[in-house]
């Protein structure tokens, strides 16, 4: 991963991924160094959801392709990798058992993603799935810190092919997600933490906030 988020603490800029440089090697961060990471870390969440506040209108029309599938009996899949991945599987039950939708998770059978990825590769996990599964109307949600995850687009790609819904859910600048999905929601920061952090939180407000069956 690419963690491209700087930190300012004191005049010192701390890399994401690299230890923090002081006078003496393996010296821990001071309690008020500390404190400056963690308000930076808060200010760039509220920044992001400052962002996510203009986006109502796109917010709305993903709830209602969502309201719509659940309306006419259609099925909704998530599909991700590590983080984004654990966020698909988080979600169908908040998709599920609060908004009766018909939501699986690509990411769910250990069995199919190994299989496919043994016998053919890692990219077409979530695409060979969704050829069993998916029909047309049907929804699919791809989540993509970076926006070019390779199985993610592949998957994506085939379920515009047979007339599936897709949405995505990127970081950064939306990198190719944006370009295979109907709506595609960027947060537009060079972070991996942010990202996931926003696309939880769309996840649980666009549940939370869907009407009721």
């Amino acid at each position: 991963m690419s963690y491209e988020y700087v930190e300012k603490v004191d005049d010192k800029s701390i890399e994401n991924n690299e230890k923090p440089a002081f006078e003496k090697p393996g010296d821990a961060l001071t309690y008020t160094e500390r404190s400056g990471s963690i308000l930076n870390y808060l200010d760039e969440s509220i920044r992001c959801i400052e962002d996510l506040k203009k986006k109502t209108d796109q917010i709305q029309r993903i709830m209602q392709i969502l309201e719509n599938a659940r309306e006419n009996g259609k099925k909704l899949f998530l599909m991700g990798n590590g983080g984004s991945g654990s966020l698909a599987s988080h979600l169908i039950c908040d998709f599920s058992k609060f908004r009766k939708l018909k939501a699986i998770a690509l990411t769910d059978s250990i069995a199919s993603i190994t299989a496919y990825s043994n016998d053919d590769n890692y990219d077409v996990i979530f695409k060979e799935q969704l050829k069993i599964l998916a029909e047309e109307d049907d929804v699919v949600i791809g989540i993509s810190g970076s926006g070019n995850s390779k199985n993610v687009i592949e998957g994506m790609e085939f379920a515009k092919q047979i007339g599936c819904h897709t949405i995505g859910l990127a970081g950064f600048d939306g990198g190719k997600l944006k370009d295979v999905s109907e709506e595609c929601i960027i947060v537009e920061i060079k972070n991996m933490q942010h990202s996931e952090d926003m696309h939880t939180l769309l996840g649980h407000m666009v549940a939370f906030l869907m009407k009721e069956a």
